[in-house]
């Protein structure tokens, strides 16, 4: 068979894709289906939807599927934030309290369980960019790791019916820190509470600026904090991983909390969309910050926001106390709001120094990798993202196709 070669990639070994997922996930029911998409230079040149949206109603993925992307909020809230400081609005090292009175004089945890912590005054104050970067001494209840996460679980500060943004950093005054801010890295609900500024900061609500400065520059008109009635036929249903290699209902489309708008808008991941909204999104980072001629952040401060922002010019390991993240740790970096690849070898799988992304719970994960013009996204709905190695395969997939 005559190989098709379309912008640099052979699309025979591009169909390996869906051959690998088919055989190695969708067919032995470890996921439900996936939707795949590889551009290059521009154009998208290979795309498809496999297996099923929802298994116990029989319904196949499509290619406008809509899904739950969590985490891969986070880096939507990081340009929203980036484009304020382009106005001048704020200093990468102003400290937070600045915006946040309350966060004057954060202490960090010593002993003790919720509400009896013994703590001591952090040594350094948290500045903005500890947010941006995770190294804000915050966490998420759901590592189940620490004291202090315990807490966070007990008042539900990883997202609840009751929860408002405001609620949550007035919670999180009241909570000791992990570690001072700027001496380690954690994952957290640090992007929750720079979705928080961005509202102090333009004097909107978080979905209405998302909606004026991103999604509709980008025409993404499928994105946001819920599933609107006219969307609801096509969102996916998420499932949980079970001991075996089996997955269960996690959330039924039908009964979904993503059916009505939320009080607590997560800039940390409660948006939801489609692969060619997500990839317009990737394509206008992967393009120096624009898209069809609108440009949503300068280019000069996406490069700045793609290095490695980690003291010392560190990568994750040598830094991170938590044992979670949408990213292999080794040969990773932090810029601010993604991953940054920093050495290619170290991470032990192929790509690009300079490489950035980010993935989400329910196993969605993007990457750009601007020496090559590659944009890549994957589309799946399996919770934890932690279940199978598909990011490290569908990257060993992708670059095998390069000639």
């Amino acid at each position: 068979m005559r190989e098709s070669i379309v912008s640099g990639l052979s699309v025979n070994a591009l169909d390996r894709i869906s051959h690998h997922f088919n055989e190695r996930y969708i067919q032995p029911e470890k996921l439900p289906g996936g939707v795949t998409l590889v551009a290059r230079h521009g154009e998208i040149v290979w795309i498809q939807a496999q297996g099923l949206m929802d298994v116990e109603r029989n319904r196949p993925m499509q290619r406008d599927t809509l899904f739950r992307i969590y985490s891969m909020t986070k880096p939507v809230t990081s340009i929203a934030m980036m484009q304020l400081y382009e106005q001048g609005k704020f200093l990468l090292n102003d400290p937070v309290h600045k915006y946040i009175p309350s966060w004057r004089n954060m202490r960090v945890y010593k002993s003790g369980s919720y509400p009896d912590f013994k703590t001591e005054p952090a040594a350094t104050e948290m500045t903005i960019r500890d947010l941006l970067t995770h190294t804000s001494g915050l966490t998420y209840g759901f590592t189940e790791r620490t004291e202090v996460d315990a807490a966070y679980r007990q008042l539900k500060l990883d997202g609840s019916t009751i929860l408002t943004l405001d609620k949550l950093v007035d919670k999180l005054a009241e909570l000791p820190l992990e570690f001072s801010p700027g001496t380690a890295w954690n994952y957290s609900v640090s992007t929750d509470v720079l979705g928080y500024l961005v509202q102090v900061l333009s004097g909107k609500s978080l979905d209405e600026y998302f909606n004026e400065h991103i999604f509709q520059p980008l025409d993404m008109t499928d994105t946001g904090f819920h599933v609107r009635p006219d969307q609801q036929d096509r969102f996916a249903s998420c499932y949980l991983y079970q001991p075996g290699d089996k997955m269960k209902l996690q959330d039924d489309p039908a009964r979904s909390k993503f059916l009505k708008p939320p009080r607590f808008l997560s800039g940390g991941g409660g948006l939801v969309s489609t692969i060619d909204d997500y990839h317009k999104f990737a394509q206008a980072l992967c393009q120096g910050g624009q898209y069809k001629g609108q440009r949503i952040i300068g280019r000069k401060t996406l490069e700045f926001m793609r290095r490695n922002h980690l003291p010392g010019n560190q990568d994750l390991p040598a830094l991170s106390i938590g044992g979670f993240s949408e990213t292999p740790y080794q040969g990773s970096g932090f810029g601010l709001g993604f991953s940054v690849k920093t050495n290619v070898t170290q991470s032990q799988t192929i790509g690009s120094e300079g490489e950035f992304g980010w993935g989400g719970l329910a196993s969605t994960n993007f990457f750009i990798d601007p020496e090559e013009d590659l944009v890549v996204i994957f589309m799946t709905q399996l919770m934890p993202s932690s279940s199978y190695p598909i990011r490290q395969e569908l990257r060993a997939l992708v670059y095998g196709a390069m000639v």
